[in-house]
């Protein structure tokens, strides 16, 4: 374990998509990671809970997205642990089951400049080295240390471990969207997840 470097890429996974695996394998190759956990919250503190489906179908889904990657492992710990989860209270845990690693926690462009309002964003900055992957349309020379407005050092920091990946525009909001509609959703997600959806008729309702 001395060494490693794993990758947390944390989200509800509402469902998993192609954009999410291709983000995990980003960071993966561009932080030289060895591997990346996924950690489905149960009840996120920011989204709204009523549109977020049960953990059981979250969970198989990532299961079958992840199957045969080495590199890539479900944490379940925030499920187990139920109710509203904060990132800081995860990364505590974490920093307990991998002391001998560096944890990386991965974040989109689209929630650099809102760790300000996360749950004792001082403490977490701490536990764990924070990457950020550029959102297809986000122009990484509007960043500024001013905006992330957190204490120095940690907009520089922040701001030197920001990169671009593969603009890859797929959310599990469009996916929802689209099953609910009666749309196809072939290409955006895995095709066991494509399956497992219409299989349980999920998102139509």
């Amino acid at each position: 374990m001395a060494n490693t470097r794993i990758g947390v890429l944390g989200g509800t996974f509402n469902p998993v998509h192609l954009g999410h695996l291709i983000l995990a394998q980003d960071a993966l190759d561009i932080f030289e990671l060895d591997r990346v956990l996924f950690v489905p919250c149960d009840k996120p503190p920011h989204k709204d809970a009523s549109s977020v489906i049960p953990a059981t179908h979250r969970l198989a889904m990532l299961q079958m997205a992840l199957k045969g990657n080495t590199t890539f492992d479900i944490c379940d710990l925030e499920l187990r642990r139920g109710g509203t989860t904060y990132t800081v209270d995860t990364m505590r845990e974490l920093t307990g089951l991998y002391q001998e690693a560096e944890l990386v926690f991965i974040i989109g462009s689209d929630t650099f400049t809102e760790l300000h309002l996360w749950q004792e964003i001082g403490a977490l900055l701490k536990l764990c080295r924070f990457v950020t992957l550029a959102r297809p349309g986000f122009d990484l020379n509007a960043l500024s240390e001013e905006k992330l407005k957190l204490p120095p050092p940690w907009p520089r920091t922040l701001l030197s471990q920001v990169a671009r990946g593969h603009a890859v525009e797929i959310s599990s909001s469009d996916i929802r969207h689209r099953a609910a509609e009666g749309m196809s959703i072939r290409y955006l997600t895995p095709t066991p997840v494509e399956l497992y959806i219409a299989e349980h008729n999920l998102y139509t309702g």
